[in-house]
């Protein structure tokens, strides 16, 4: 292994102990493959969290030369599977991802620091979505989605100079653009989510029985970024559900795998339609409100809250019923994510003064990691 290699490898380890990634150590890592991009070298990563878990996909470079043991700040992972036939396309989507970020970090820094600034969000991953649109045809039409961007929510995917994307990056089925400080990306893969990962969390969606069928005649994706370290998590939100709209329409698009489960398109882009007449927060399409029946009630989970830096809900053994409960969720996600609202382990909430309800942290039922435990 060279110096260099030994660096990268450090770097990526370290990154992904970090607290508000991985947490810790990888129970296993291993350099897979390297390219180069931009003039600058780079090193894919395989990782494993558990000595018995799945491979997953990392990248860390940035090298301007062989001797460099420093990277320019390229180093990632969003935790994703690792697949070998697809690995080195995912990897520099990443990098394109973050490049323009790692540029404004200074400013970023500087501008969360301000102890005046309420719109700042909480914690290092908020404002940050993804997801993957499922296709059931190889192919991805760039020209259609800036089209449909264009038609539908009046935005251009054009660059810093002002010039639109050119058609070398449409080729590579890239498309990374910048709108009013927040980093757009769209990355085609001729490939299918692996392991029926995408099949197996559809059946998580109770409004679309047939979810896991459709999801199975998926052969191809598109993955969707949005992120932001200086701006609203909301307004971030906001982009991504536009973005995503925009790709959803094409017409071999049979679903979006994010938050957990997979989307119905028609319901999604309806759900969009919210934002047309007053910028309305769209929550139900950045949020999953899972209900999972059992022997002593039926429990309830959010899932993406954690992209406004908040902590995931869960609901656990309610004799309410499987509406209301859905209801009382989306009720409090939209109180916390909208007014921007701390709850904390040891207090109460409710929607009247006699209503107080407790909340309680710790390890996630339904959910990985601790999450809000509220009594209802």
């Amino acid at each position: 292994m060279t110096a260099q290699q030994h660096a990268a490898m450090e770097s990526m380890i370290d990154w992904l102990a970090d607290e508000r990634e991985l947490g810790r150590k990888p129970s296993k890592i291993e350099i897979a493959g390297e390219f180069d991009l931009h003039e600058m070298h780079y090193y894919i990563f395989k990782y494993k969290k558990t000595m018995l878990g799945k491979w997953l996909l990392g990248v860390c470079g940035g090298y301007e030369s062989p001797s460099d043991t420093e990277h320019c700040g390229h180093i990632f992972s969003e935790m994703q599977l690792y697949d070998p036939a697809t690995a080195e396309q995912e990897a520099i989507a990443m990098v394109e991802m973050i490049r323009e970020y790692w540029m404004k970090q200074a400013a970023a820094i500087e501008a969360e620091q301000a102890p005046n600034d309420d719109t700042k969000p909480e914690g290092d991953s908020s404002g940050i979505f993804n997801g993957f649109v499922l296709l059931n045809s190889p192919e991805c039409d760039l020209d259609q989605v800036k089209k449909n961007l264009l038609q539908d929510w009046n935005i251009s995917c054009s660059t810093e100079d002002g010039e639109d994307q050119n058609a070398g990056e449409e080729k590579e089925g890239i498309l990374v653009f910048e709108v009013d400080g927040f980093t757009l990306a769209v990355s085609f893969v001729d490939a299918p989510i692996p392991d029926g990962e995408a099949e197996h969390n559809a059946q998580a969606n109770y409004l679309w029985p047939e979810a896991a069928e459709v999801v199975k005649t998926h052969v191809a994706q598109i993955i969707l970024a949005v992120f932001t370290r200086s701006g609203s998590p909301l307004d971030s939100g906001r982009l991504y559900t536009k973005l995503a709209a925009s790709c959803l329409k094409l017409p071999n698009a049979i679903g979006i795998y994010m938050s957990g489960t997979v989307f119905q398109p028609q319901l999604f882009l309806e759900l969009a339609e919210i934002m047309k007449p007053d910028d309305s927060f769209p929550l139900l399409n950045l949020v999953h409100f899972g209900l999972v029946r059992s022997e002593n009630g039926i429990s309830g989970y959010t899932y993406g809250l954690k992209s406004f830096g908040k902590d995931e809900i869960e609901v656990l053994d309610s004799q309410a019923a499987p509406a209301e409960l859905r209801d009382f969720l989306i009720d409090i996600a939209g109180y916390v994510v909208e007014q921007n609202v701390t709850l904390r382990d040891g207090e109460t909430i409710g929607f009247s003064a006699e209503q107080k309800l407790p909340i309680t942290r710790s390890e996630g039922v339904y959910v990985e990691g601790e999450s809000l435990k509220i009594g209802f």
